[in-house]
């Protein structure tokens, strides 16, 4: 079992983790997230992507997962250092308490307590070079999506890319999430339909081996229902049902956005009813007009219902709600959890659980944003919120509490963090350059969608408008043209190095180069292997912690 009865969070992590390292985590060897349509990886939804080799994967199908990156970064968590790409949660873990006074849980410590003792034993004594098949497993075929979420951005949203590509790229973003907005991302360009994939090609020859051990396959994007890929997958599970010694047991999720077409929603609860456990997760933490302002493409009424229908006529384990928390989604967010407790108290606590996940990037869109009087609202409205559910104890009809104490641990994490923490991340920019970049940021937003901030969030107001913002007397050079048309491709990426620190960057070039890694860990164990160069970094592409995308 990988908890103890009645253990919690911190005496499980006292008891499996600590004794490995102070910087442990499972995801870097059990847990991965891969882009196949462009060929990024990452171990899980904070760090950043890195690409994965091309010519590697030739030899070693499995290195989709096991790259060289990822083995530096498990050598690093077994000898204690804390690698800087996992900066998400070395910042809960420093804030020494959350709001009940207890010593606060990070992700890691969540991301490891869903596998056995006996795994967490095997890959903490093995050697972090050695290759390691998936537990569980996030992917994405492409892009694709109907939405265009105010914290996502072109490489995960075809909708961002018609964006950029109609308008050009937003201008005078001072801070570090200036490169999240200037371009279509074109290194996440899906390969073109007469071209071999190689890392669906290498997926597909991982699969016999990878299916055998994989506990749970989750499909990302985009929007998946939108992908032909899903829907074979869904054909796997239907034809391999009987016959395979794992199709049975193992988990099959989909993170959708259920903001498709009735037709769609239907033909996705029916294919649900061949998959022995599948496992729902959708994206949501704000209602209404302001639920709709900053999940672009979303309507509130039509998406409450398409999470109904799931619920009654699909066949599922679980439905879990995967909330991104933003400067935006605070303004409604306790209104968001009491319609989750409605959706609990009808259709039983598991449905939907949610998980709490603070977005970083871009920094300007964090709650830390937001000036110290909201701030202070906002928390004492959530702590309000929590000690209420808490004085009621509602059970469903199974006995099993509406909100399980692991989501409550999540909640009180996100109380202390609005009340202590005072910047997005480690190489965030000053408090002037984020309220700037808000406030261009969604005065452009507004044009181009056709929106109203004021409308949607009328509590912040007031502070909108007295931010100080530089207006553009001109338009600014290098920023991508309207239809895509440049002579030179322009996007940011985040270059890692060994030790995992992460920072952005401004790259140009004339042809996208999809998949050739810039990984160097000068390490002469490969000096034998065909693809083995001396390079100078890693090349990386956006993390999508910006969403609940995977999570979002």
């Amino acid at each position: 079992m990988p908890r103890k009865a009645n253990e919690s969070d911190n005496e499980y992590r006292s008891r499996v983790i600590d004794p490995i390292s102070d910087s442990f985590c499972a995801a870097k060897w059990l847990n991965a997230t891969i882009w196949l349509g462009h060929g990024g990886t990452a171990s899980c939804h904070h760090p950043p992507a890195h690409n994965i080799d091309k010519e590697e994967i030739k030899i070693n199908p499995s290195a989709i997962h096991n790259t060289r990156h990822k083995k530096k970064m498990r050598q690093m968590m077994l000898e204690g250092t804390r690698p800087k790409e996992c900066e998400y949660c070395w910042k809960i873990e420093d804030m020494d308490k959350d709001s009940d006074g207890h010593r606060p849980v990070s992700d890691r410590t969540f991301k490891t307590v869903i596998y056995s003792d006996e795994e967490i034993e095997k890959i903490a004594t093995m050697d972090p070079a050695d290759d390691v098949n998936l537990k569980t497993l996030e992917i994405a075929f492409d892009r694709t999506c109907q939405f265009a979420c105010s914290y996502c951005n072109p490489a995960f949203s075809s909708t961002w890319v018609k964006d950029i590509r109609k308008f050009g790229g937003y201008e005078n973003i001072k801070s570090d999430a200036r490169g999240h907005f200037i371009d279509d991302a074109p290194y996440a360009d899906p390969f073109n339909k007469d071209d071999e994939n190689p890392y669906v090609k290498a997926f597909w020859e991982w699969w016999p081996e990878l299916s055998l051990e994989l506990e749970e396959l989750r499909i990302t994007g985009g929007e998946p229902t939108m992908s032909d890929s899903v829907w074979g997958l869904f054909d796997w599970f239907k034809d391999n049902r009987d016959i395979h010694p794992n199709a049975k047991t193992m988990r099959f999720a989909i993170n959708s956005n259920l903001g498709s077409k009735p037709a769609l929603i239907k033909k996705l609860a029916e294919a649900t009813q061949h998959v022995e456990k599948f496992h729902l997760y959708s994206s949501g933490e704000a209602t209404g007009l302001g639920g709709e302002y900053i999940r672009d493409g979303l309507n509130w009424s039509e998406w409450k219902q398409n999470c109904a229908i799931m619920i009654r006529e699909g066949n599922m384990e679980g439905f879990h709600m995967m909330m991104t928390i933003n400067a935006l989604c605070l303004d409604s967010i306790v209104e968001f959890l009491d319609w989750m407790l409605g959706m609990k108290r009808e259709f039983g606590a598991s449905k939907p659980r949610f998980s709490v996940n603070i977005l970083r990037f871009p920094s300007f869109q964090s709650a830390l944003t937001l000036p110290d009087h909201l701030r202070q609202l906002y928390h004492t409205e959530l702590k309000d919120w929590l000690n209420g559910v808490r004085e009621k104890n509602e059970k469903d009809p199974w006995g099993q509490d509406l909100v399980a104490p692991w989501e409550q641990e999540q909640l009180t994490r996100l109380i202390e963090y609005l009340d202590v923490v005072k910047t997005p991340h480690r190489n965030t920019a000053d408090r002037e350059l984020l309220e700037h970049d808000f406030r261009v940021f969604y005065e452009q937003y507004d044009k181009r969608r056709g929106l109203d901030f004021r409308k949607a969030f009328p509590r912040l107001v007031e502070w909108y408008d007295s931010l100080a913002f530089t207006e553009l007397t001109k338009p600014e050079d290098d920023i991508q043209k309207p239809k895509g048309q440049r002579d030179v491709e322009i996007f940011a990426h985040r270059e890692v190095n060994e030790d995992g620190v992460v920072e952005v960057k401004e790259v140009r070039q004339r042809t996208r180069k999809t998949g050739e890694s810039l990984d160097d860990y000068d390490d002469t164990k490969y000096e034998d292997e065909p693809d083995y160069k001396k390079k100078s970094g890693s090349s990386i592409g956006w993390d999508p912690d910006a969403d609940g995308l995977g999570g979002q």
